[in-house]
């Protein structure tokens, strides 16, 4: 009698213990989407991919998880919790990371609109002493054609960057200071070809 009843007790303990994880995490779960999408808000997706795929990549190991104990008579679904908790504080780090990283962005983009705006106009004042001589004209009207279209494509960047369209906008700058940097060489490099057939 006493043994059976050792057993009963035995059996009642396993009972409660298993009951306690046979429930789906179901606060966890919404706990660790609802920081992901917090996250996701925040611009995530834009300029922390790979962080955030590595998040929603743990997210996927937890669900798989949960269907997986699903399946069992004795459900246990403390590592899946260990893991949304794992999600969860992944992501609320994440979001901290991402206020940092747009701030940087935002100032790179700002230096980049501005050093693209000062090749512009070195390019404008180099063309305003640019060799005129026969055959050089034409290229010349080219060039102030070309450093208006740089003009008129600058006056979009600082949009983009109000707009928090960082990456973009510095790919753009960096773009039209290129061409201008490119107008200003070709200037010079006809001068110092002018002054070599003067001293001659």
């Amino acid at each position: 009698m006493k043994k059976a009843i050792k057993v009963l007790l035995v059996s009642m303990v396993a009972a409660i213990l298993l009951s306690a994880c046979a429930s789906q995490p179901t606060e966890e779960i919404a706990a660790a989407k609802s920081a992901i999408d917090a996250v996701v808000s925040d611009g995530a997706e834009k300029y922390t991919p790979d962080q955030l795929q590595s998040i929603n990549h743990k997210l996927d190991e937890a669900m798989a998880e949960i269907k997986t104990q699903d399946g069992y008579t004795f459900s246990n679904y403390s590592l899946a919790k260990f893991t949304l908790a794992q999600v969860k504080e992944d992501a609320d780090a994440l979001k901290v990371k991402l206020a940092q990283r747009k701030e940087e962005l935002k100032v790179a983009a700002g230096t980049a609109l501005t050093e693209a705006q000062a090749a512009v106009v070195e390019a404008k004042s180099m063309l305003e002493v640019a060799p005129q001589g026969k055959g050089s004209l034409a290229d010349i009207e080219a060039m102030k054609s070309d450093v208006v279209g740089l003009e008129t494509e600058l006056e979009t960047v600082a949009p983009q960057i109000d707009a928090g369209e960082y990456i973009v906008a510095t790919e753009k700058a960096h773009a039209v200071a290129s061409k201008a940097l490119t107008i200003s060489s070709e200037i010079k490099a006809a001068q110092e070809k002018l002054a070599v057939v003067i001293k001659k």
